[in-house]
């Protein structure tokens, strides 16, 4: 079984974590699924960015991103080479490594 690397984020994951999940699951749900409250607001319906994630390690075994998310992803804080929407980015059978920007831009989370 796969194993996602979640780098440290200070409020989401302070200390990192390592976590399983299986193939042909999405990120978004293995991070969900194990306490990691990462932001979510479409509900996962490949409609908002606030699920982005910068794989650092282990992209090339994702699936690959369809039109709709590319377009969305142009509209995200901090787009990397090898960002992707958590909940369209579909797990193989390799680890990989994730780190959880900073930001979004989700002004509902901001105003928190």
């Amino acid at each position: 079984m796969p194993q996602i690397v979640v780098l440290p984020h200070a409020t989401l994951c302070p200390e990192g974590a390592v976590i399983e999940a299986p193939e042909g699951k999405s990120i978004c749900d293995a991070l969900l699924e194990n306490d990691i409250e990462i932001e979510h607001a479409c509900e996962k319906s490949c409609a908002c960015t606030t699920c982005h994630v910068v794989v650092r390690e282990g992209f090339a075994s994702l699936n690959e991103l369809e039109e709709k998310e590319e377009d969305l992803l142009d509209r995200a804080w901090g787009l990397e080479a090898t960002s992707r929407l958590s909940c369209q980015a579909v797990l193989a059978d390799q680890d990989v490594v994730v780190e959880i920007p900073k930001y979004t831009i989700n002004h509902a989370s901001e105003n928190h």
